[in-house]
């Protein structure tokens, strides 16, 4: 078993999480011209505001939290969120109108479900268990409340080669790169694939991004791609 007051789990690295927001942000940057001008601006600037102080606080890996970083991190990812919501209303709305052509359409759709893969990871590696800094500091007693149950954390009474990669015997912590691909499995199937949302707030987000992922395939992917000829 792992010593509750000394934890074995590294700090993450900060470059996964960097990298993916700016993708994110360079997505929207290169939405086709003429759509969503303005607030493609807001969006690229307000992230980078906030990107920077958070790069400069950590630069390698997640060792330090403060108030404003803590705020900071979650207002990034809420405001990916909430923008890309947006950003899919209003590609519905374009639909009714002749004169953007399939292709553009198409294309914005795509960069839309990829920026909402990243931004609900994002939100859901920031509020797990109280974030990526308590998640390897803090004692496991003390940790917030779980929104996700990971494989890892019931694999300790497997087969030994299994188990000895679990949360109980490894003190195993969720990354990054754990909650984008479960994100990238829920907004495929629509559903949780080997990661289950244990709080009513990880079953609202995971319903909504899968929600999201369904309305821009079943209707504004599939239109747009109609408008082609």
């Amino acid at each position: 078993m792992v010593d509750r007051e000394k934890r074995a789990a590294r700090p993450e690295h900060r470059w996964p999480v960097a990298i993916a927001i700016l993708v994110a942000l360079g997505l929207y940057t290169f939405l086709p011209s003429g759509l969503f001008e303005v607030q493609r601006y807001v969006v690229v600037g307000l992230g980078l505001v906030l990107l920077i102080p958070l790069v400069v606080l950590n630069p390698h890996r997640y060792t330090k939290e403060t108030r404003f970083s803590r705020w900071a991190e979650v207002g990034l990812a809420l405001v990916l969120v909430a923008a890309n919501q947006l950003t899919l209303a209003l590609l519905i709305m374009q639909l009714t109108r002749k004169s953007n052509g399939g292709g553009a359409l198409l294309l914005a759709s795509l960069q839309v479900w990829v920026t909402n893969v990243i931004a609900f990871a994002l939100l859901y590696w920031c509020l797990d268990r109280g974030g990526p800094v308590a998640r390897v500091t803090q004692p496991r007693a003390e940790l917030r409340l779980a929104d996700f149950r990971f494989p890892q954390d019931e694999d300790d009474d497997t087969v030994a080669e299994v188990a000895a990669g679990s949360s109980t015997k490894s003190d195993w912590v969720a990354t990054f790169v754990d909650y984008l691909y479960f994100s990238l499995t829920n907004a495929m199937a629509f559903s949780p694939t080997d990661t289950m949302p244990l709080t009513t707030r990880a079953k609202a987000l995971m319903g909504l991004e899968s929600f999201a992922g369904f309305v821009m395939l079943a209707l504004v992917i599939a239109r747009a791609v109609s408008q082609l000829g």
